[in-house]
C-alpha cells in the first residue's frame, strides 16, 4: 500500500519499522518540528523522523495541518492510507478526507477508555489489570473514530509506564500490520465506540507528583509506577526531597507517613497496608535501592514521609 505516516516519539518507530519491513510504499513522514532539548538546547529531531531519514523518506513538519499549501501537498501523495501513531496532532477534515482508504489511528489503550494523550499512564495509575492498543479510523474528534481490532496484555504488578510503553509500542505496530492487510482485503467491519464507556486520559503534570500517605499502599504504589519514567512520585523524608522510582506493596498497619526498617529495607505505613521502597533518588542523586539508601542515611526514630511544608 501506498502509506502516509504521521508520528513523532518513540511509541511510533516500531510502527513505521514494520510497514517498511511488510513492503508497503512509504512516500512521505509527517512529524512535530525539532524540538530544544538538554542544557545546550540544542534542537532534537523526533525519532520518528530520524528512521525516516535513514530510510531516504521525504519528512514534513508543519507546525499545524490547518495550511491550504500543507493540505494540498497531502492529497498530492495520492496515499492509500493514512497511518497516525502518537503524532500530536488534530487531522482537519481535508486530510482525512484525503487518502483513498481512509486514516488509520494506532492508539496505546482498550477504547474507548482513555481516549487523550496519556492513555498508558493511566492505565498504571489506575491499577488496572489489562491494557491494549487499538486500531480505529480517524474521525474529527479527539480518538473518537470507529474501531478496528483490538490487542490484549496483562500489566504486571510492579509494571512501570514506561515498561507497560515498551511493550504496547510494538504490540500496536503488530496490529497495525494485520489492520492494514485486512482493510486492503476489504475483511474489516469498523465498530462505533459507546460514547458512555468513553474516559479521558490527560497529559501528566508535576502537580500529580506529591505522594498522600494517608492513601491506600496500592494506590500509592500504582502512583509510583504510573508517573515512572515521568514525572516521578515524590515525598519528603525528614524534610529532604525524595523521587519515587519503583516500589512494592507489603502487609503492616501504623502512622500513614511513618518509616520504618524492616529485613534491612526501608518502608513505609500507608492508610492502609505499608509499602517497600525499592528504587528511590535523592535530589541531583543517582537512583538506588532502598538498601543502599538506607547505607547512607539511617533512619531516626520517628523519621517518617511527608510533603514540601515538613521540609
Amino acid at each position: 500500500m501506498r502509506v502516509i505516516f504521521m508520528g513523532t516519539p518513540d511509541f511510533a518507530v516500531p510502527s513505521l519499522e514494520q510497514l517498511l519491513r511488510h513492503g508497503h510504499e512509504v512516500c512521505a513522514v509527517y512529524t512535530q518540528p525539532d524540538k530544544p532539548k538538554g542544557r545546550g538546547h540544542k534542537l532534537q529531531p523526533p525519532p520518528v523522523k530520524e528512521l525516516a531519514l535513514r530510510h531516504n523518506i521525504p519528512v514534513f513538519q508543519p507546525v499545524n495541518l490547518r495550511g491550504e499549501d500543507t493540505q494540498r501537498e497531502i492529497q498530492a501523495w495520492g496515499a492509500d492510507v493514512i497511518v497516525v501513531v502518537a503524532y500530536g496532532k488534530l487531522l482537519p477534515k481535508a486530510v482525512l478526507d484525503a487518502p483513498r482508504l481512509g486514516c488509520v489511528n494506532v492508539h496505546g489503550s482498550l477504547l474507548p477508555k482513555y481516549r487523550g494523550a496519556a492513555p498508558i499512564q493511566w492505565t498504571v495509575l489506575n491499577g488496572d489489570k489489562t491494557a491494549g492498543v487499538t486500531t480505529m479510523f480517524m474521525a474529527e474528534g479527539m480518538d473518537t473514530g470507529d474501531m478496528l481490532l483490538k490487542a490484549e496484555t496483562p500489566v504486571g504488578e510492579e509494571e512501570t509506564s514506561g515498561q507497560l510503553f515498551d511493550r504496547l509500542k510494538d504490540l500496536g505496530a503488530q496490529l497495525l500490520i494485520e489492520t492494514l492487510e485486512k482493510l486492503e482485503q476489504g475483511a474489516l467491519t469498523p465498530i462505533p465506540q459507546e460514547e458512555a464507556q468513553a474516559t479521558h486520559a490527560p497529559m501528566l503534570s508535576k502537580e500529580l507528583s506529591l505522594v498522600d500517605w494517608t492513601k491506600p499502599a496500592q494506590q500509592v504504589h500504582d502512583l509510583i509506577r504510573g508517573l515512572n519514567p515521568w514525572p516521578s512520585a515524590v515525598s519528603y523524608l525528614d524534610g529532604k526531597k525524595l523521587k519515587l522510582h519503583a516500589s512494592r506493596v507489603r502487609e503492616g498497619s501504623g502512622q500513614p507517613g511513618k518509616a520504618f526498617v524492616q529485613e534491612g529495607a526501608l518502608l513505609v505505613y500507608c492508610g492502609q497496608g505499608a509499602l517497600e521502597l525499592t528504587e528511590l533518588q535523592t535530589e541531583n542523586g543517582k537512583r538506588m535501592d532502598g538498601k543502599s539508601y538506607l547505607l547512607g542515611h539511617p533512619l531516626e526514630q520517628d523519621s517518617r514521609f511527608g510533603g514540601p511544608e515538613d521540609a
